[in-house]
């Protein structure tokens, strides 16, 4: 059984234990080690040999021989034991917002509520308003989160099918009957929701390339299978296609599979208008009509991507922005900018510890931004008013402050920079006082309650907030998780408008969950001189790598590196940490 596997098996153990009111330290137990072996780089399989499985931290005695039997046989009778015990569907309503273990095991002992069907069919007749600790609203509630979640379906979060479409897409690669090999879609413009994946394949034996495809250990089922396009379903349950294509028509079906479908209708304007037709596979001289006929240009040869923009007196332009919002345009006239890349950033800030929800130290989150490559990480951990997060108290932050400070001394070309995720109140007050706030190297301002209020009080909130002079940056503006929960009502532009008055940066949240703030705001921001800040919200070392999910966002939203400020050295990132403060404070 493969890592990722023994992780959704440990997970759902604690989930199920939690269920049947097991000793909460048991539970957690599962929960750490599944994070542990999550983020372990080792060979697993080979540790299950040796019996060495209690070298991973967070991994005891017990758990370990539950991972061998599961890393060596692929089956472990514990779990299957305890999911007999319950409805094989039970797990799916931990996916539903708003229900944890308590309420579950409720709906189930009480309604024999063991599907999201049946907690649907359960709603549909008022039957959930009648239990206690539920009532009309709670209700009401889980009605319109399941009809979201129905609306949804099919559709996948980036991150989800990220490692199946790197993976195999770099198989392809390595096949040797395969000459060129793409994603393309919406994942290949960074939409943060897709609901396919598109492989287009340049060969001389597509037979060849369709059965490997068919084969590949990614791939649990084929839907379709033709000559030139294939259909699959991944193991996350995402479709797959493929297309094998000729050298030559390779780069148009990569241009025309990528989109979108209003960026190519252009694109065909463009062609006609130089007396040519496009399609998925050519250019090629238009019927001319009787009636009026048109100057038809040669066509030239098309080698690649850049070449067929060049072909339409295009510049070559770049898949995220491929969404018929000004690109072409810019493209005609030279003026598209000079998007940000992975290797600009040099540091990041909103990282976790397990002082408050991570599940790392100071130490291990330092190291693994140190091997990346960046020269800073900022560390904000949950302000008081976030119990469930474990949120620091005065004391404590004062504490982790110290720690950071020490452990600088130890660096040479690397920093950590001291600051806090300071809840934003409903009355838009911070968590924290002043005093304590001037203290920190910055301060992240977040909301993680009151999202229901209406969209003028949230602004009015989000805007004292970020007001405040030790405020830095505020995160997630929208509060948004993709495919589970709807952005909160705020009114985006008067944010930006204060944000660009008070020197306020606004973060692009990295998570694949968030990418918030949303793509399609930052040519407003930027157009007011707003900066960016790119953060992972990383609760773990593995986390800091979706760094790379919030700059494919952030390239999508026409950014350069300019526009991001955690772009800058270490050197010159210390000097706008204060900047904010500095000019406030004069007034």
């Amino acid at each position: 059984m493969k890592k990722e596997q023994i992780v959704a098996v440990l997970e759902n153990i604690a989930t199920l234990l939690e269920l049947q009111e097991e000793n909460p330290f048991k539970v957690r137990a599962y929960t750490n080690a599944a994070r542990s072996i999550e983020t372990w780089g080792g060979n697993l399989r080979e540790l299950a040999e040796e019996n060495r499985l209690e070298e991973i931290p967070g991994v005891g005695k017990a758990i370990g021989e539950k991972i061998t039997q599961l890393a060596l046989t692929g089956s472990l009778p514990f779990y299957d034991e305890l999911r007999a015990k319950f409805p094989p569907g039970i797990l799916e309503l931990f996916s539903i917002s708003g229900l944890g273990a308590k309420k579950i095991k409720a709906l189930y002992e009480k309604l024999q509520i063991g599907s999201i069907a049946d907690l649907a069919a359960a709603c549909a007749a008022g039957k959930v308003a009648e239990l206690a600790g539920f009532g009309k609203t709670t209700q009401e509630k889980l009605c319109k989160t399941i009809a979201e979640r129905a609306r949804h379906a099919g559709s996948f979060q980036l991150g989800e099918v990220a490692s199946e479409a790197d993976e195999l897409q770099a198989d392809l690669r390595a096949n040797t009957d395969a000459l060129q090999v793409s994603v393309a879609g919406s994942y290949r413009r960074r939409k943060e929701i897709v609901r396919d994946l598109d492989f287009i394949v340049a060969t001389k034996k597509p037979a060849a390339v369709t059965e490997f495809f068919v084969r590949h250990p990614l791939v649990e089922g084929v839907i379709a299978r033709g000559v030139t396009k294939t259909s699959v379903r991944l193991r996350s349950g995402i479709q797959a296609d493929l297309r094998v294509v000729s050298s030559a028509e390779y780069p148009f079906a990569l241009g025309y599979f990528t989109g979108s479908k209003e960026h190519n209708i252009v694109l065909r304007n463009r062609a006609l208008q130089r007396g040519w037709t496009l399609n998925e596979y050519r250019l090629a001289p238009a019927e001319q009509t009787t009636k009026k006929k048109r100057s038809i240009r040669n066509i030239p040869h098309v080698r690649d991507e850049t070449d067929f923009y060049r072909a339409l007196d295009l510049e070559f332009i770049p898949p995220e922005l491929r969404e018929n919002c000004g690109e072409i345009e810019a493209a005609a006239k030279g003026r598209l900018p000079r998007l940000i890349e992975p290797q600009n950033l040099r540091g990041t800030f909103h990282c976790h510890t397990n002082a408050s929800d991570g599940r790392n130290s100071l130490e291990e989150m330092a190291a693994a931004a140190e091997e990346l490559g960046l020269q800073y990480l900022g560390i904000a951990d949950h302000s008081r008013s976030s119990v469930q997060a474990g949120g620091l108290d005065e004391a404590r932050l004062r504490t982790q402050m110290a720690a950071i400070r020490q452990l600088n001394e130890s660096f040479e070309r690397f920093r950590l920079f001291a600051g806090i995720e300071c809840d934003i109140l409903r009355d838009g007050s911070l968590d924290f006082p002043d005093e304590l706030l001037g203290e920190l190297d910055f301060v992240v301002a977040s909301v993680h309650s009151a999202h229901q209020i209406a969209e003028a009080e949230m602004t009015k909130r989000i805007i004292r907030a970020i007001s405040n002079r030790f405020v830095t940056m505020l995160a997630h503006p929208t509060g948004r998780l993709l495919l589970r929960r709807e952005p909160y009502a705020v009114d985006i532009p008067a944010i930006i408008e204060v944000a660009a008055e008070t020197g306020t940066w606004i973060e692009l949240n990295a998570a694949p969950k968030r990418l918030d703030l949303d793509w399609r705001w930052w040519p407003l921001a930027k157009e007011k001189g707003v900066k960016c800040v790119i953060n992972p919200d990383a609760h773990g070392v593995e986390k800091l790598q979706e760094l790379w999910f919030g700059v494919g966002a952030a390239r999508k939203g026409w950014l350069t590196k300019d526009d991001v400020v955690n772009t800058l050295s270490l050197g010159k990132i210390e000097v706008e940490l204060w900047r904010k403060r500095e000019k406030r404070s004069r007034r």
